[in-house]
């Protein structure tokens, strides 16, 4: 998996101070994307252990929230696979620290059904793992900016922490 960029401190995506990782690789192809660069799953630089080493210390700074995933996608199946490792370590460590994901890809449908597009072996651990999913495609003729940690109207803001009691 490659990143175009890892922000540290981070007040935009998600609630609180956080850490922002932006994965590479999207098939979407949203119009109006706000970085299609990140389409590219080479784009940017390549997600070592290194890379998420660097990202796990980041959440030993007490004033940090958590960790926001999006990208490009973060829930496409290639990079969910890369992602897993960094965040059971997260867990384990930070376990008062929040996982926030943004993924074009819609719950129900794409993620959570065996059959849906994104779904792969790793697909329902990750989804236990984030405590925060924005799901839904950006859609141009939908963008609002009045509305608070998404693009467009149709997107959701789904607490899966809550989902799961």
């Amino acid at each position: 998996m490659y990143y175009s960029v890892i922000k540290y401190h981070d007040i935009a995506n998600g609630t609180g101070v956080r850490t922002v990782l932006f994965v590479s690789g999207c098939t979407h192809h949203c119009k109006g994307c706000f970085q299609p660069q990140t389409w590219d799953f080479d784009y940017g630089q390549p997600f070592t252990d290194e890379v998420a080493r660097e990202i796990i210390d980041s959440l030993d700074d007490p004033f940090t929230e958590g960790l926001t995933l999006l990208g490009g996608e973060p829930m496409e199946p290639v990079n969910q696979r890369a992602l897993l490792p960094m965040i059971r370590e997260i867990k384990k460590l930070h376990p008062d620290k929040n996982i926030w994901c943004y993924s074009g890809y819609t719950y129900e449908t794409d993620l959570v059904d065996p059959d849906g597009k994104a779904h792969c072996e790793v697909t329902d651990e990750l989804l236990d793992s984030f405590d925060v999913l924005v799901d839904g495609e950006f859609i141009l003729e939908l963008r609002d900016i009045s509305l608070q940690f998404r693009g467009s109207s149709n997107q959701r803001i789904l607490n899966l922490r809550e989902m799961r009691h």
